[in-house]
C-alpha cells in the first residue's frame, strides 16, 4: 500500500503548534495596506487561530493524516 501524502496547500496555510492548536496567517496583508490604521496593520502580523473544532478537525487530519 503506498503512503499517504500530505496535502501541501494545506501545509503551506497553517502550522500545528506544540500544544496542537492550529495557526494561519491573517487575511488582507498583500496590499493596500497603506489604508489601514496602526492598529490593524500590527494585527494582521500576529498569527490567528481557527475557532471552528470541525475545520480544525479536518485541516489537522489533512496535514498530518493520521
Amino acid at each position: 500500500m503506498p503512503k499517504i501524502k500530505t496535502h501541501q496547500s494545506v501545509a503551506k496555510r497553517f502550522r500545528i503548534t506544540k500544544n496542537r492548536k492550529i495557526l494561519k496567517k491573517k487575511c488582507g496583508q498583500d496590499h493596500f495596506n497603506s489604508r489601514e490604521t496602526g492598529k490593524v496593520k500590527r494585527h494582521k502580523r500576529r498569527p490567528a487561530g481557527i475557532a471552528n473544532a470541525t475545520i480544525r478537525k479536518s485541516i489537522r487530519h489533512l496535514i498530518t493524516r493520521v
